[in-house]
């Protein structure tokens, strides 16, 4: 014979039963969604490809040449300021001269200790490239001695800040003249040219 007692007993189980299931149907979802959500998002990063391209507007006359002002005038390296101020924003086809960048104080500055570079533009203060990324600081250093510029891959740029042209000039979001995407056998390599990333941080 049933009690009150019992009767009551059954339903408190039967309440914490089915609060369980709700519980672990909760959890469960919230799993396979986030879970979709994180493979979707892989997917749609590794379908994008680079470089990522803009239109010639992007770089027409400013206040100051293609950029809307001069380069900073404290520039990282004791890299040279008019020197800077003409490539950066007065020039669309040439480049400091070939090695250059190791006349500079860079590679008395920074070495294989010092971790991940953050190079800013020499205009806004953007951050471009950080390097190295995915290769030692030798392997960086190496190639862009063999080229005579500095050398940044796909996952060093900075792609918010970064676009490239259809004849494979590289610039900045600003307008800043930055060198050329001279792809090899490895894929796509950015000759940049130092003065345009020697920028100080804002």
């Amino acid at each position: 014979m049933l009690t009150l007692s019992s009767i009551f007993n059954n339903y408190i189980i039967l309440l914490v039963f089915l609060l369980f299931i709700s519980c672990y149907s909760f959890n469960f979802n919230i799993f396979t969604t986030g879970a979709s959500k994180s493979k979707n998002m892989a997917t749609a990063a590794s379908t994008v490809k680079f470089p990522i391209y803009a239109e010639e507007s992007l770089m027409s006359p400013k206040a100051h040449g293609t950029c809307e002002k001069p380069v900073m005038k404290n520039l990282r390296w004791n890299c040279d300021w008019s020197t800077a101020d003409r490539i950066c924003c007065f020039n669309r086809h040439y480049a400091e001269h070939a090695g250059y960048w190791e006349q500079t104080s860079f590679l008395k500055e920074v070495n294989s200790e010092s971790g991940e570079i953050t190079f800013y533009d020499s205009v806004s203060g953007k951050p471009l490239f950080i390097a190295p990324r995915g290769r030692t600081f030798e392997q960086f250093k190496k190639e862009s001695i063999s080229h005579g510029w500095p050398s940044f891959r796909d996952q060093e740029v900075v792609w918010e800040n970064v676009r490239c042209l259809s004849n494979g000039e590289a610039i900045s979001v600003d307008g800043t003249h930055l060198g050329h995407n001279l792809p090899d056998s490895k894929g796509n390599r950015y000759c940049i040219n130092l003065v345009s990333v020697a920028g100080q941080p804002l």
